[in-house]
C-alpha cells in the first residue's frame, strides 16, 4: 500500500480483498482482518442482520456464504475519497454480489480491516423506480379504455385482500408499519397494513396531550420524504400524526384502518398465513405469504399486579391510556414510574394545577435535551451536520457501522462530558432525592435504549420541577394499593385519587402469543436487546437486536419497529428480504438467531 493518496491505497487494498474472495481463498481474505475485527452485514452476504466478531467468525461466515454471494467489483464509492488519520484509513465502498448491489463503510487500522459494514442497496433486476427510471404517470397517446391513476387505485383497493391476496400483511400501522409499507410499495410487493385505529397517525394523536418527540427532526425523517425545512426540532404528537396520515396517502399505501387482527396461523405445507381480521363489522380472511408484526416495541403495555389494585376506589390506568391532565384538577395523582412517560405526564399535570407525586422504584438515567442534541447527536443529526454535507443516509450508515460490542466505548466519553457540563444539574437532582444512573458501564442513553428500550428520560423540563419540589418525589417499592392510597415498602403512604402506571412495555412477542399462540411466541423468543448481560438484557451476547428486521425461528414471521430512525433505516433491509422471497431469489440465511429467552 505504497501509493500516494489514501484513496489509491484503499483501491489497492480492496483489489487484494476482491482477488482473495473471487479466487475462494478464504484464509487469504481472513488474514486481511485484524485480530480484533468486526464485520457487520445487513443482508448482502448472510441474508440476515448479523455481526461476526474476530477472524474465526469471519472465516466461518465466508465459508458458508462466499460461494452463494459471489462478491465482486469492490471499489471506493463513486464520488468519495478515502481518509486517513493516526494509522486509520476509512472509506465508503461499493460492491456487488450475485443478486444485489451493496454499499458499505470500511475502517483499515495499521493495514488490516478493523470494522467492515456491508449493506444491501438493491436487488439486480428489481430496482426501485426512481430518478431516471421514475414512472411517467401520464399516459400519452391514444389508449382506448385506459384507466386513470385514480381508477387504478380504486380498483386496487377493491381487489387487494379480496380477489387478490397480498404477499405481505403488516400488523400495525404506526410509524414502523408505514415506513415498511412505503418501501414495499416502491418494490412492487403487494402489501396490506392492518391498523385498529380510525386514521393513520392515531397511535400518536391518542397519547397524552403534552407528548412531543424527544428525538430531533434530523434523526426522524421517513423514507423518501424528509420533513420540511421549517419543521420544528421536536414535533408535537398531533403534528406527527398528521404527517403520518399525509405520508400514507401520498405514498399510496394500502392501509386498512379501523381493522382488528383477530387470529393468525401458519400452514407449513402451503407456506401461507391465514390472518382473520374484522373490518367494518365483517370478518375478512387474508392469505399472505409473509406476516410482519409492526406493533411497536412500546405497544404491549406492561401492567403490574400489585396487592389491592382491585380495591382502589379511584381511577387507575397505564400511561399508554393516559388522556392528559384535563379533568384531574383538585385530585391527587400518583404516577408509578420514573422514565420518559412518567416525567412527561407529571410535568403536564403540574402545569395544569394538579397535585402530582412520582414514585421512583429504580434508578433512572437522565440527560438534558440540549447537551444530548449537541454532543450526542450533533455530528450526525443536526443542522450543523447538514451544513457540513452529512446526509441522513450516511449518518444512518455511520451509526450502523459501529459494532454493538464496542459501541459503549464510543458512548462513554459523550456522557462523561455531559456529566461534567451538567454537574450542578445532577447534584440538584440527587439533593431532591432522585436516584440517578448512567447505565451499568456509564455509557448512557443509547446503550440503555439498545439493550433494554427503557430506563431513561430525555429532560425537557420535568427534572427542574422535581428539583424545585413542584413534582413530589417518593422512592421505594409498591407494597400495596389501598382504597385511596399507594403504600410503599418503606412505610410511606401516598394518598391517591388517580394512579397512573408508567411501568413500560413488554416484549413484542407478547403480541404473537395473543394473535397466534404461546408456542409460536416462545419459538420466536424475546424481541429486543443485545444479550449484554446488563439489567433487563440477559446474556448470552447476541450482537444484534433480537428478532428485529431479520428472519426468526418461525418461518415467514418478522418484527419491525423501533424509533423513527430505526424504522426508516432498517425498513430498507427488511423490504429487500421480503422482495427477494417474493421473486424466488435464493435467500440462504446464515446465523439464524438462537432463542435463549422466551419473553
Amino acid at each position: 500500500m505504497l501509493d500516494k493518496t489514501p484513496t489509491a491505497r484503499m483501491e489497492t487494498f480492496l483489489g487484494r480483498f476482491e482477488e482473495a474472495l473471487t479466487a475462494g481463498k478464504i484464509d487469504a481474505a481472513v488474514e486481511m482482518f485484524a485480530a480484533e475485527c468486526y464485520w457487520r452485514d445487513l443482508v448482502t452476504f448472510t441474508w440476515n442482520i448479523k455481526t461476526v466478531e474476530g477472524k474465526d467468525e469471519v472465516r466461518d461466515m465466508l465459508t458458508h456464504c462466499l460461494a452463494t454471494a459471489k462478491p465482486r467489483n469492490w471499489h471506493v464509492a463513486e464520488g468519495e475519497s478515502a481518509t486517513e488519520s493516526d494509522g486509520l484509513m476509512e472509506a465508503w465502498i461499493s460492491f456487488e454480489t450475485e443478486v444485489a448491489r451493496g454499499y458499505g463503510l470500511i475502517r483499515v487500522k495499521d493495514g488490516l480491516i478493523w470494522t467492515l459494514l456491508t449493506t444491501m442497496v438493491e436487488l439486480k433486476g428489481f430496482e426501485e423506480k426512481a430518478g431516471f427510471t421514475r414512472p411517467l404517470g401520464a399516459k400519452h397517446g391514444v389508449q382506448i379504455g385506459a384507466k386513470t391513476w385514480k381508477e387504478e387505485r380504486e380498483e386496487e383497493a377493491e381487489t387487494l385482500g379480496f380477489t387478490k391476496q397480498p404477499y405481505v400483511v403488516i400488523l400495525g400501522g404506526g410509524q414502523g408499519g408505514i415506513a415498511l409499507g412505503a418501501r414495499l410499495r416502491q418494490l412492487q410487493v403487494p402489501t396490506i397494513i392492518i391498523e385498529r385505529n380510525e386514521r393513520p397517525g392515531d397511535s400518536w394523536r391518542k397519547r397524552y396531550k403534552s407528548l412531543c418527540l424527544h428525538d430531533p427532526v434530523w434523526y426522524d425523517h421517513l423514507p423518501y420524504i424528509d420533513f420540511p425545512k421549517n419543521w420544528p426540532v421536536f414535533a408535537p404528537k398531533d403534528k406527527i400524526g398528521d404527517w403520518l396520515e399525509f405520508y400514507t396517502k401520498v405514498m399510496e399505501l394500502n392501509y386498512w384502518s379501523s381493522t382488528t387482527a383477530k387470529k393468525a396461523s401458519y400452514d407449513e405445507k402451503t407456506k401461507e398465513w391465514t390472518v382473520v381480521v374484522e373490518r367494518d363489522g365483517k370478518e375478512i380472511v387474508l392469505k399472505p405469504k409473509q406476516l410482519v408484526f409492526a406493533t411497536g416495541m412500546s405497544g404491549k403495555a406492561n401492567i403490574p399486579h400489585f396487592k389491592g389494585m382491585d380495591k382502589f376506589k379511584g381511577e387507575q390506568h397505564h400511561s399508554s391510556q393516559h388522556p392528559g391532565p384535563d379533568g384531574y384538577k383538585g385530585k391527587k395523582v400518583v404516577v408509578i414510574g420514573s422514565n420518559n412517560s412518567a416525567h412527561d405526564i407529571c410535568a403536564a399535570l403540574y402545569e395544569n394545577g394538579v397535585d402530582v407525586t412520582m414514585v421512583q422504584r429504580s434508578t433512572t438515567h437522565i440527560v438534558r435535551s440540549e447537551p444530548l442534541m449537541e454532543i450526542g447527536l450533533g455530528d450526525l443529526y443536526s443542522e450543523r451536520a447538514v451544513k457540513a454535507g452529512m446526509t441522513t443516509g450516511k449518518a444512518d450508515l455511520i451509526f450502523a457501522s459501529l459494532p454493538y460490542r464496542i459501541m459503549h466505548t464510543f458512548q462513554k466519553p459523550v456522557y462523561d462530558k455531559i456529566r461534567e457540563i451538567d454537574a450542578e444539574f445532577y447534584a440538584a437532582l440527587e439533593k431532591a432525592g432522585f436516584q440517578l444512573d448512567f447505565g451499568p458501564d456509564d455509557s448512557g442513553l443509547f446503550m440503555k435504549y439498545l439493550r433494554r428500550g427503557s430506563g431513561y428520560y430525555i429532560d425537557i423540563g420535568a427534572s427542574q420541577l422535581i428539583i424545585d419540589g413542584k413534582i413530589k418525589l417518593v422512592t421505594g417499592q409498591v407494597e400495596e394499593i389501598t382504597e385511596n392510597s399507594v403504600k410503599l415498602d418503606n412505610g410511606k403512604e401516598i394518598p391517591a385519587d388517580v394512579i397512573v402506571y408508567a411501568t413500560g412495555y413488554g416484549s413484542m412477542n407478547g403480541w404473537v402469543a395473543d394473535l397466534i399462540d404461546r408456542e409460536t411466541a416462545d419459538k420466536v423468543g424475546k424481541v429486543w436487546g443485545l444479550g449484554s448481560d446488563t439489567p433487563k438484557d440477559p446474556g448470552p451476547w447476541e450482537g444484534e437486536q433480537r428478532n428485529m428486521w431479520k428472519p426468526t425461528q418461525q418461518e415467514a414471521l418478522w418484527f419491525h419497529g423501533g424509533n423513527l430512525h430505526q424504522s426508516r433505516h432498517y425498513s430498507q433491509y427488511l423490504a429487500l428480504q421480503l422482495k427477494a422471497r417474493m421473486e424466488g431469489i435464493p435467500t440462504p440465511v446464515y446465523g439464524l438467531q438462537e432463542v435463549h429467552h422466551t419473553g
